[in-house]
């Protein structure tokens, strides 16, 4: 795989990215990912350098067609730009090789011609921070906790649609976007039964919003990732596959040291969520009614393009949310969120076994862990039909597990910078 060229018109804020799988039948592709353009179109150099970073890092949905055993970068970078290329090749596409069967995938390299010095970092940004928002509880409750604090965070959405744009207008916040094209062949080869599957979206969305704040003159770009989006799905030859890599901390922190070392930003990057549960954010978003009538994380629910049609009710995302928050808030509140009670589905219950580890492992989803799901169910105490069959589908000795659960205590690693840190610690408390 080879990147041949890409051009920026900071007039229209348009880039094109061009992509080369070469062999006896080369495959040509040109990606366009449009930013916003600000009152003053000048372009920094550090903006031309994440874009540099993510002409690399979007190909990966070209690399998918064909898996090319080399992928050879266009320029030279610093040795942390060139790991983190590897990582979101290899590591970013484990799911990716693990359900196509293609082992290789997770030894590539990704071959730079060259190593450049990492360039000395400036001063970390300062400005207003560009916090990406998805619609779901997680961005919600960053937006919220930075808005308190009297930062005015900027939303920000790669393609956003209704349910995204419903989030924003119950903020109240003007928001920020970018919009990104792939090109139409893909999905011709696709529909021809060219190899497919998952993708690290969020490395790609995350240089987008960097770019966008760099830009626009902003401060950190603030992502709402989890602890538990760090923790794999399954162990394949060896290698770890998890569904949200690119959302876990070591993501995080390569593409921190890939912009440092590359476009000399300190800082300009982290997730403000990082040390919380899944669980514990379900807590906090309990606290801001004001985003009952807009609030999803149903993937199925975006694909329809229907914003009235937010939850579906029935896949991993919707029960997990649903577990999450009932703990937290009336049942009635609940079901008038997700438009109708999970809990007095029969249907929903193997479902939920899945989540807690009783029957498979943890699913191919943005969801929390099974000790997360545990403590939840331990929480609950009435005799919905599902809750009765998961109390009794579940092991005595699980139950002491989950009363010894760290899921309410703030924990593990994370790039917060101490400023910001002490925010989300005033807000927990």
């Amino acid at each position: 795989m080879r990147f041949p060229s890409y051009a920026f018109d900071p007039a229209t804020g348009v880039a094109t990215f061009d992509y080369l799988l070469d062999g006896p039948s080369p495959l040509r592709f040109t990606e366009t990912i449009t930013l916003p353009v600000p009152a003053d179109p000048a372009v920094p150099e550090a903006l031309t350098r994440v874009l540099d970073l993510l002409h690399v890092v979007a190909g990966v949905s070209y690399f998918k067609v064909g898996a090319p055993a080399r992928v050879v970068a266009p320029q030279p970078f610093p040795a942390a730009a060139a790991a983190f290329f590897t990582a979101v090749y290899t590591k970013g596409m484990a799911e990716y090789a693990y359900r196509n069967q293609l082992p290789h995938v997770l030894e590539l390299t990704v071959e730079t011609p060259g190593v450049l010095p990492a360039t000395t970092p400036s001063d970390a940004p300062a400005g207003r921070p560009l916090s990406a928002v998805g619609g779901g509880k997680d961005s919600i409750v960053t937006l919220e906790i930075l808005r308190a604090a009297g930062l005015d965070p900027v939303p920000f959405s790669v393609n956003p649609n209704p349910v995204i744009e419903n989030v924003n207008a119950a903020s109240g916040l003007t928001a920020l976007a970018a919009r990104r094209r792939l090109d139409p062949a893909l999905f011709e080869l696709n529909k021809a039964g060219a190899l497919n599957g998952h993708i690290p979206v969020t490395a790609i969305n995350s240089l987008i919003a960097i770019a966008t704040a760099v830009w626009h003159g902003l401060g950190p770009v603030v992502m709402s990732n989890e602890r538990s989006a760090s923790d794999p799905n399954l162990i394949w030859n060896g290698h770890e596959v998890n569904h949200q890599w690119s959302k876990g901390v070591e993501a995080e922190g390569l593409l921190r040291d890939a912009v440092t070392a590359y476009a000399g930003l300190a800082d300009p990057y982290f997730s403000l969520l990082r040390p919380l549960s899944e669980l514990h954010i379900a807590q906090l978003f309990a606290g801001h009614t004001a985003y009952d009538d807009v609030v999803t994380s149903c993937n199925k629910a975006f694909k329809l393009h229907d914003p009235t049609a937010r939850w579906c009710g029935d896949c991993p995302k919707c029960r997990f949310v649903f577990l999450a928050m009932a703990p937290h808030m009336p049942r009635e509140r609940l079901a008038h969120i997700f438009g109708h009670d999970l809990f007095a589905d029969p249907a929903q219950t193997p479902g939920f076994l899945e989540l807690l580890g009783v029957d498979a492992h943890k699913p191919f989803e943005c969801v929390g862990e099974a000790e997360e799901c545990l403590v939840a169910l331990s929480l609950l105490t009435d005799d919905a039909p599902v809750l009765v069959a998961l109390r009794a589908a579940v092991p005595d000795s699980a139950w002491a597990d989950a009363s010894h659960s760290n899921v309410f205590t703030p924990g593990g690693p994370h790039h917060i910078p101490a400023a910001y840190r002490k925010l989300l610690d005033e807000a927990v408390a």
